[in-house]
């Protein structure tokens, strides 16, 4: 009869050794905490359209965590011009956070950017996007979080529910096409 309680208790100590050590918060999921918010600042991001390449003069980037999802989350990445046909480029966004990479995708466009090589504190946000083969250096700082309900989500038409049209601003109907880079 000893002995089975010598080895339950083994069995037990060993089981809350495990217990213990599984609550220590993954890395991924520590990142994702710390991205939670508003970001703004320069991402380089450029906008072909009707044969001509608009730069973004700044990008606004708010990640909101899943809460049964720890490392993953939804957001909104908006891009504002000042010399472009439109004022801004707003996207809902889906982003995972995976080995310390920050994958995110834009449900507008259906494109995929990935964040890599970064610095991330309460205040900063610095690193490299990659689309496709295109590496660009970024920095943003931490800001509060605005009042989204104010956009519309798609490309900002005067008239139009979702895209840019040639009945808004009198041009071609091509779709305006992001990328990144100086």
């Amino acid at each position: 009869m000893k002995k089975i309680y010598t080895l339950l208790a083994m069995l037990l100590t060993m089981m809350a050794g495990t217990t213990f050590s599984s609550c220590d918060w993954d890395d991924d999921d520590a990142i994702a905490y710390t991205l939670e918010g508003t970001w703004k600042g320069n991402m380089y991001v450029n906008t072909y359209y009707d044969g001509n390449t608009y730069y973004a003069t700044a990008t606004e980037i708010t990640f909101l965590r899943d809460p049964y999802r720890y490392s993953s989350g939804d957001g909104y990445w908006v891009d504002y011009y000042s010399r472009a046909p439109w004022d801004y480029v707003a996207n809902h966004i889906r982003w995972t956070v995976n080995y310390g990479r920050i994958h995110v995708y834009f449900v507008e466009e259906g494109t995929e950017m990935e964040i890599y090589n970064y610095r991330l504190n309460d205040d900063r946000f610095t690193g490299y996007i990659a689309e496709y083969d295109n590496d660009v250096e970024f920095s943003l700082y931490h800001v509060s979080s605005p009042n989204w309900s104010s956009y519309r989500w798609g490309y900002d038409a005067w008239y139009d529910d979702y895209y840019w049209s040639r009945e808004t601003r009198g041009l071609a109907a091509e779709k305006p096409v992001r990328r990144i880079g100086k």
